[in-house]
């Protein structure tokens, strides 16, 4: 089938039929008529009788008046149809089944249909059809034919590639030559296309909103939006991100620190069609002690001295951690520098010992560098408070680190500073109405609420908590230019964006930030192995990042280019998260 028809192609490219003159005829146009909604069009096809049998998980159903009474009050978003197949059972009987996967504003589920075809003078029409859901059922094969690969290891693309995804994994990515295409995978021609992994977002907060009402230490707005309650609708709605990760080409995230909750996300997520892979910090430990925690709980632990560090480090530990996260920021001058740098050294050793890897936000040079002493193998944020010197880059090289940049998360404080948001039209289509209609109220209801005079300076703290000691403007030039010198000093980057805090989107940020990286003189080959391969190692997760045989089966299928400019990762034809495809155009919200 073409990847342009039906919805970019996923859709079985079926349309109305003029006569059912066999019964896979008959089964393409039923199929069709979901499609285009036709109500008439749909109930031609099963046979008018009390005999009319429906068979679900609530048990069997008979008769055509109350099933016709049903139909068109609630079509599917969309409807994805795939191993449709026909067995004859005599010349006037028929068996069919296929997968589906239908799409609502409720969500998405996945199942096996069924139909009894028999030959009628009017022609084949169904006697018997069922619908099983199957959410924990491989997703079928499939090949992917004649698109460009670009596997995310940097290596020469390959065109007219043939890739080809079975239970969930890659099974063959490569030249036809070399990767045959199986008799059972449903094929989807893909000439003209490019075939990228999976995108990797190194750097998120599921406990914040992506606006002020999660941070209202930048703007306190918990006269209307109570922070018990904003936290509370974090921890029981996540998945309304999880699908703007998704529609985003985002296909694996790391929180990298949050309330407790956030660690049950990753198993949740673990073998999740419908997810992006959550690997979890859960509470950071923290060189200040911030306010932003809840009653009953933190999303910061303090790391009042040396007991309490080991301690919170080992506990994270059995609660099932990826990482420890330290937040390496100076109090007020004077800092006690030796105290801070003796309990983060303490963190590093106590991370070692029951074997988990330290990651830092050290936008300071100097705490920077006594992190990667301490053991830091990954730096959540540029350095910022000035250039990076040699002493760093060894440090660095000797570490084994890696550098993710999140040139671009200042920008959404700069927004609530100035009341004034900046909407990426493109990319908002993957978020939520609810986030997208708080974003578009930064302007008016940050005046609405009088903010007080401390509001410039409560932010200024925030801000200079990322970046110390340096101007706006000057902050992000420093950043650009100290990513370009870690690159080519040979340190891994990788792509990751702070999302969750104010004006940063769950989803939607990636791509400001992946054409921040370019514009900071990264090539677009090197924007998106940061993106994919090197993000996965950040991750430790070996199974993912790259489209060859054995990974994990997700890649991205786009409409141009991305070695040509990095933008083009916003054209998105197809996402397929362990081998289980979706249109763009289903992931996108209404």
């Amino acid at each position: 089938m073409s990847i342009t028809r039906a919805a970019l192609g996923l859709l079985l490219a079926v349309g109305p039929l003029a006569a059912q003159t066999t019964p896979l005829d008959a089964f393409r146009g039923n199929i069709a008529a979901i499609h285009s909604r036709n109500r008439a069009a749909y109930l031609s096809h099963y046979l008018h009788t009390p005999a009319l049998a429906r068979v679900g998980p609530d048990g069997l159903r008979q008769g055509y008046d109350s099933f016709a009474a049903g139909v068109g009050t609630a079509w599917p978003d969309t409807l994805v149809a795939t191993q449709l197949r026909i067995v004859p059972v005599t010349p006037d009987v028929a068996y069919g089944v296929y997968r589906y996967r239908a799409v609502d504003s409720t969500g998405g589920v996945r199942g096996v249909s069924e139909r009894v075809f028999v030959h009628t003078p009017a022609g084949w029409k169904i006697a018997v059809t069922t619908a099983f859901p199957t959410p924990d059922a491989t997703p079928p094969p499939l090949a992917i034919v004649g698109a460009t690969l670009l596997d995310g290891s940097g290596a020469t693309p390959v065109r007219d590639a043939v890739v080809v995804t079975r239970n969930g994994r890659i099974a063959c990515a490569g030249a036809r030559s070399s990767c045959p295409v199986p008799a059972d995978a449903d094929t989807l021609r893909a000439a003209g296309k490019w075939i990228v992994p999976g995108l990797i977002d190194t750097h998120v907060h599921f406990s914040q909103t992506g606006w002020v009402d999660g941070r209202p230490d930048a703007l306190d707005l918990r006269a209307t939006y109570a922070y018990e309650t904003v936290e509370a609708e974090l921890h029981r709605r996540p998945e309304r991100f999880f699908r703007s990760y998704l529609c985003s080409g985002v296909t694996s995230v790391f929180d990298v620190g949050g309330y407790p909750w956030t660690l049950d996300l990753q198993q949740r997520t673990a073998r999740s069609t419908t997810a992006p892979r959550v690997v979890a910090a859960g509470p950071l430990l923290s060189t200040i002690d911030p306010w932003l925690n809840l009653p009953d709980q933190r999303q910061f632990v303090y790391m009042a001295d040396e007991a309490t560090v080991r301690q919170a480090v080992r506990a994270h530990k059995a609660w099932g951690a990826a990482a420890i996260k330290v937040w390496y920021i100076m109090p007020p001058q004077p800092p006690d520098s030796a105290r801070m740098s003796a309990l983060v050294h303490a963190a590093g050793d106590e991370a070692r010992k029951v074997g988990l890897p330290l990651i830092v936000h050290a936008t300071g040079l100097w705490e920077a560098k006594d992190a990667l002493r301490a053991g830091a193998r990954v730096l959540v944020h540029s350095v910022w408070s000035g250039p990076v010197d040699d002493e760093f880059l060894a440090l660095a090289r000797r570490a084994g680190a890696i550098y993710v940049p999140t040139l671009t998360v200042l920008d959404g404080y700069g927004q609530v500073t100035a009341r004034h948001f900046l909407p990426d039209r493109g990319a908002l289509r993957c978020v939520d109405r609810a986030t997208r209609a708080k974003a578009f109220a930064t302007d008016t209801v940050a005046l609405a609420q009088r903010p007080p005079p401390s509001l410039r300076q409560r932010l200024g703290r925030i801000v200079r908590s990322l970046a110390p000691g340096l101007g706006s403007t000057r902050r992000h030039d420093q950043g650009a230019l100290n990513l370009k010198r870690v690159f080519d000093a040979g340190i891994p980057v990788a792509l990751g964006t702070d999302a969750g805090n104010p004006l940063t989107l769950h989803g939607a940020s990636v791509f400001r930030e992946l054409e921040a990286m370019q514009a900071s003189g990264l090539a677009p080959r090197d924007v998106l192995v940061a993106a994919t391969r090197n993000a996965a190692r950040a991750l430790d997760l070996d199974s993912t990042g790259t489209v060859t045989g054995g990974a994990v089966a997700d890649l991205l299928v786009l409409d141009a280019d991305p070695l040509t400019d990095i933008r083009h990762l916003r054209d998105i034809a197809l996402v397929i998260h362990r081998g289980e495809a979706y249109t763009r155009r289903e992931l996108e919200y209404p």
